[in-house]
């Protein structure tokens, strides 16, 4: 899945929970402020929530109409890893 066209309609949020400093979020932030602008220029009215709080593990999660929320980690993943998850995990 490429970040450069519209999610599906059925896609209704993006939460991205990482730590600030931690080394297991490293790609995480890399992926958030390499891919974030893209995604809003493509998606401008989907809710994309960036959450850092110190020693939070590095996840992401998708809700999807009737509720259905999905998540995966992240910790110690590179940036290039981090967006092939978030892809994988968008298209399911």
């Amino acid at each position: 899945m490429s970040f450069s066209k519209a999610f599906t309609p059925a896609l209704r949020e993006i939460r991205i929970l990482c730590c600030q400093t931690g080394p297991a979020s490293a790609g995480t932030r890399q992926f958030i402020t390499s891919k974030y602008p893209l995604i809003k220029q493509h998606n401008p009215d989907l809710p994309v929530l960036i959450r850092e709080a110190n020693g939070t593990p590095a996840r992401v999660f998708a809700r999807f109409e009737r509720g259905r929320e999905v998540h995966v980690d992240l910790d110690n993943l590179s940036a290039t890893d981090v967006e092939s998850k978030v892809a994988q995990l968008l298209s399911s």
